[in-house]
């Protein structure tokens, strides 16, 4: 009695483990799902329709291979076991989409396209003669009883479905076998997209679990040759280890999209928020707040954040003082920046003078007679004309004086009424760098040291001195 139970240990155990056909299929679908509108808008890349095809396949043999479908699939059809060459030519034909996929994948749509052409049709040829044989084989051979879970190893002696059983096994196992051995040399390609490179490590695991699928058959059928009985290879293990590897492989092709997916959206929240101080910066100019749309997509907030800051900094580019950008640049240089910052620095510096230009004018705090309206209260505290509206704080002008604040800001007035000026305001780098320069108002301490280096002479502020 303990041997029979030690006996049927192993049957016990692995009973256990099989695992749902509908589980991977579910997976499969979503997979499916995921790729369609891409698979759909370019139906024309083969690399895509490779991959639809194979997702596709994949959902039909877990839907068909399922005991309840196969039982379905044979009383409708009025002939017994023919679900059984159904699924072999499905899972033939998934196998050729293995391949198809990593030949298409790998060599890119240029590349090797002579090469490529080559492989598909070897690929198709062979896996199409094996579909042909397959039901010729089934066609000849005598297989009346049904079988529904166990019908590789009940007929695995019988002439004809010996053959058919050999081949689809054959056929799979070679397939797999160069889809993995592909599928990890490109994991160790240098420079694949991380997201990709998870998501071939997630099919080379699928397609390797795969084998496990086909050697439980192997075995259980060799058995079955020899006169033993190891049906619950069969019947469990390899459906499992099926399911298993479908799952693995349905999660390679979602974690590339899903992952370049959310990488992208946070770099579309990250570029919002890189953009709040020069945002808020110019609401001194627009007089306003940015458009706020509670329901609006990350990417529509963030164009309307950069049209915003856009729209301002066109308004103020009159205000601008390409002479003052100039020094501030040499500046930011002799300071030890590297040149890509040292634009954002004097980008900043130019864009903070400018608004306190057109705060101190606008506001007629200085009028063309010289005279500024504070000026008592503004020597005597050291602020810059409308420093308590700023959104970046701590900003002072180059020199620090409150004086040659107000001349500056008449000067410019001067020079903006008289059609003269202090060199033609060039906003294109402005315009294209807005990132760059917001994130350079976030180092306050970086600003007042350009703003202070003696580099830029306080007397050489004023444009016209």
């Amino acid at each position: 009695m303990t041997s029979l139970r030690l006996a049927e240990g192993p049957t016990a155990f692995v009973t256990g483990l099989y695992v749902t056909f509908w589980l991977p299929g579910l997976v499969l679908t979503a997979a499916l799902v995921v790729k369609l509108p891409s698979i759909l808008k370019l139906w024309r890349d083969p690399l895509l329709r490779a991959v639809g095809g194979l997702l596709l396949f994949a959902c039909a043999v877990f839907a068909f291979a399922a005991p309840g479908t196969i039982a379905w699939t044979n009383r409708v059809t009025g002939v017994p076991n023919i679900a059984a060459p159904w699924v072999y030519t499905l899972i033939t034909a998934l196998s050729a989409c293995w391949l198809l996929l990593v030949v298409h994948w790998r060599n890119g749509p240029t590349d090797h396209r002579e090469e490529t052409r080559r492989a598909t049709r070897w690929v198709v040829g062979l896996h199409a003669a094996v579909v042909v044989a397959l039901w010729v084989l089934f066609a000849l051979a005598d297989v009346p009883v049904e079988r529904v879970r166990d019908l590789d190893t009940y007929y695995a002696g019988t002439p004809f479905m010996r053959e058919e059983i050999v081949l689809y096994l054959l056929a799979q196992a070679v397939a797999c076998s160069i889809t993995t051995w592909l599928v990890w040399n490109w994991i160790r390609t240098d420079g694949l997209d991380a997201w990709l490179r998870w998501g071939l490590r997630f099919l080379g695991v699928g397609f390797a679990t795969n084998l496990l699928f086909s050697a439980a058959k192997f075995t259980a059928v060799v058995a079955r040759w020899t006169g033993h009985d190891l049906d619950w290879l069969n019947t469990n293990i390899a459906p499992s280890a099926a399911c298993v590897a479908a799952t693995l492989v349905a999660i390679g092709f979602i974690v590339p999209h899903v992952g370049q997916y959310l990488r992208e959206r946070w770099l579309v929240r990250r570029r919002y928020r890189d953009l709040k101080p020069l945002a808020r910066l110019m609401r001194t100019v627009a007089g306003r707040r940015e458009p706020l749309a509670l329901r609006a997509t990350a990417e529509m907030r963030l164009i309307r954040r950069e049209t915003y800051i856009r729209d301002a900094l066109l308004q103020l580019s009159r205000f601008l003082d390409e002479d003052l950008r100039g020094r501030a640049h040499e500046a930011a240089l002799a300071l030890g920046h590297e040149r890509a910052r040292a634009q954002a620095l004097a980008a900043a510096v130019t864009i903070l003078d400018a608004v306190e230009v057109m705060d101190a004018v606008e506001n007629g705090r200085c009028a063309g007679d010289g005279q500024c309206a504070g000026d008592g209260e503004r020597a005597a505290n050291g602020q810059r004309a409308g420093d308590g509206r700023r959104a970046v704080d701590g900003h002072r002008s180059m020199d620090g004086h409150p004086a040659t604040d107000r001349q500056r800001a008449m000067d410019r007035q001067r020079a903006v009424d008289g059609g003269g000026g202090t060199g033609e305001a060039d906003t294109s780098y402005l315009l294209q760098e807005i990132r760059a320069v917001s994130a350079a108002l976030r180092h306050t301490e970086e600003i007042t040291a350009v703003r202070t280096h003696p580099a830029v002479p306080a007397e050489s502020m004023s444009a016209h001195e």
